[in-house]
């Protein structure tokens, strides 16, 4: 009887552990996600540097990636679009990307959108997992979402 109670307690708890570890950090906990964070916004010269960090959790090499973004003002006006290349991005790979905004200061732009994907393609073909599973992140002034 004691060794049926020790068991069925190692399983409850067990089963708790993994509980607490799911809701933990959602983010982290899921497979299949491909997260985009803008780590910085640097004013170089007379523009605007973006550092963004990329990682591909999908499970799938990306041979090509891309997304549209469109950029807002501080008065919530968009004031361009443009894409952002990341190229290819093995499985589990994290990369840093930079992109210079020529002619425009980091504090004229409050947020970010990605608009839609341009590329997210494999050797198998095309995909909707970078846009479906994309989680964003910022880490400073800049908004950036879907």
């Amino acid at each position: 009887m004691r060794q049926l109670t020790k068991s069925i307690f190692n399983a409850t708890a067990t089963a708790a552990l993994a509980s607490v570890l799911a809701f933990a950090n959602p983010a982290l906990a899921q497979s299949g996600n491909f997260a985009l964070e803008l780590n910085t916004a640097t004013d170089i010269g007379d523009g605007c540097q973006l550092t963004y960090v990329a990682t591909n959790n999908t499970g799938i090499a990306l041979v090509e990636t891309a997304y549209q973004v469109a950029l807002f003002d501080e008065n919530s006006l968009v004031t361009g679009t443009l894409v952002l290349e990341f190229g290819a991005l093995p499985v589990g790979k994290t990369k840093v990307v930079q992109f210079n905004l020529a002619g425009k200061k980091c504090a004229s732009i409050s947020r970010i959108l990605i608009n839609d994907v341009s590329a997210c393609k494999s050797a198998d073909g095309t995909h909707d997992f970078c846009m479906s599973g994309l989680i964003t992140n910022s880490r400073g002034d800049i908004q950036l979402g879907v």
